[in-house]
C-alpha cells in the first residue's frame, strides 16, 4: 500500500515574483515548480545553465501557462552574485519572495570560493548574505518575505570563531554545520533589522529535513567521485518509507514558511516527525544554537566586512514602488 505523503495548500500567488536560488534540481526544483503552480513568476538563478534549462522545460511540461525564467548566479564568487543583483535591481521590478535554496554539503577535502573562503561557509552563507543586501531595495519594495533554508546540522557542532575558513584544520561535517548555523543566524536577524528598521521585510527560516537528495551525491565539482554511503541509505530508507522524506516532502517546510499566511517572521519551520527528519511542516523550537542575538550581530559584521557589503538604514528613495 502506498504511503500517503504530507502537503499543503499553496495561496494564489498570482501577480508575485519569487526568486529561489539552488532551483535547478533537488528541493529547488519542487520549489520553483510549487510556485509556478500557484501563480507566481519565477525567477531562477542558477550556475549550471544546461541543468537550469533543463530544469524549466520540466516545469514548463508540468504547468504550460507558467512564467520561469533563469538568471546566472555562483554563489562561490561574490562577483558573481553582485552580477545578479545588478541585473535584478536593472529590471526594477519588486520581489515578494526570496527562497535562499541553494547549498553545497561536505566536500571531503578543502576548497575555496573565487574570494578565498572555505567553499561551505562562503557560499551557503555569505552568498546569500550578499545576495540579500544587494536585492534589499527590490525586497523593501515587495515588502517581501525571505526565507532561508537551514538544516538539522545548524543543531549540531558550532562556528568556529578562531578559524572561520578552517584554515588551520579542515573537518567538513563541522565546517558545513558551522554554515548553517551563521545562515540561520543571519535569517533571523535579518527579520529583527527589519523591523527595527521598518524594511517591511519579513524574514524565517526552514529546514528540509532528511531526503534523497543530491548534496551528498557523487559531484566532481565537491571532489566527490562516487555517491556516498550515506545517501545510498538516504535513498533506500526514503524508498520504504522508513523516517526519510522524499524530496517533493522536503521542499514543504521551506513552501510554507515562504507563502502560508499563517507563517511569521524570525521563526523556524521543518518536518513534524519522529526526530524532524520527515513529515508534516510546521513551526518548530528555534535551535539552541541560533538563538543568542549577540551571535547574530556578530556573524552580521562579520559577513558585512567579508563581503564589502552593508545593510543601510535608510535605502535611495527611487526604489521600485508595489504598485498592488
Amino acid at each position: 500500500m502506498a504511503r500517503t505523503q504530507p502537503d499543503i495548500t499553496v495561496p494564489d500567488l498570482s501577480g508575485k515574483l519569487a526568486v529561489v536560488t539552488g532551483a535547478s534540481d533537488g528541493v529547488g526544483l519542487v520549489l520553483a515548480s510549487r510556485l509556478a503552480a500557484a501563480g507566481a513568476e519565477v525567477v531562477m538563478p542558477v550556475r549550471n545553465r544546461q541543468k537550469g534549462e533543463a530544469a524549466v522545460t520540466k516545469i514548463k511540461r508540468q504547468h504550460p501557462k507558467s512564467a520561469v525564467s533563469l538568471r546566472e548566479l555562483d554563489l562561490s564568487s561574490l562577483g558573481s552574485v553582485a552580477a545578479l543583483g545588478a541585473t535584478l535591481r536593472s529590471e526594477n521590478r519588486p520581489i515578494h519572495m526570496l527562497i535562499n535554496n541553494a547549498g553545497v554539503m561536505t566536500p571531503p577535502d578543502r576548497q575555496t570560493t573565487e574570494e578565498g573562503f572555505e567553499l561551505q561557509f562562503g557560499s551557503n552563507h555569505l552568498g546569500h548574505f550578499a545576495l540579500v543586501s544587494h536585492l534589499l531595495p527590490l525586497l523593501r519594495a515587495g515588502r517581501a518575505r525571505v526565507t532561508s533554508q537551514i538544516s538539522i546540522a545548524a543543531n549540531e557542532n558550532a562556528i568556529n570563531w578562531d578559524d572561520l575558513n578552517w584554515e588551520r584544520s579542515y573537518h567538513g561535517r563541522r565546517a558545513y554545520s558551522q554554515s548553517k548555523i551563521a545562515f540561520g543566524l543571519f535569517g533571523l536577524e535579518l527579520d529583527r533589522r527589519s523591523q527595527a528598521a521598518g524594511w517591511g521585510i519579513s524574514s524565517n527560516i526552514s529546514h528540509p529535513g532528511v531526503a534523497p537528495t543530491s548534496l551528498l551525491a557523487a559531484r566532481p565539482e565537491m571532489g566527490r567521485t562516487t555517491d556516498t554511503a550515506g545517501v545510498r541509505i538516504i535513498r533506500a530508507l526514503s524508498r520504504r518509507g522508513i523516517l526519510l522524506g522524499t524530496v517533493e516532502t522536503a521542499a514543504l517546510p521551506a513552501l510554507l514558511a515562504a507563502t502560508s499566511p499563517d507563517a511569521r517572521g524570525a521563526r523556524f519551520y521543518g518536518p513534524s516527525g519522529l526526530g524532524h527528519l520527515a513529515g508534516a511542516p510546521a513551526e518548530q523550537p528555534v535551535y539552541s544554537r541560533l538563538r543568542s542575538e549577540e551571535d547574530a550581530r556578530r556573524i552580521w559584521r562579520i559577513s558585512e566586512k567579508l563581503t564589502h557589503t552593508s545593510f543601510p538604514d535608510e535605502l535611495s528613495r527611487t526604489a521600485p514602488r508595489d504598485g498592488r
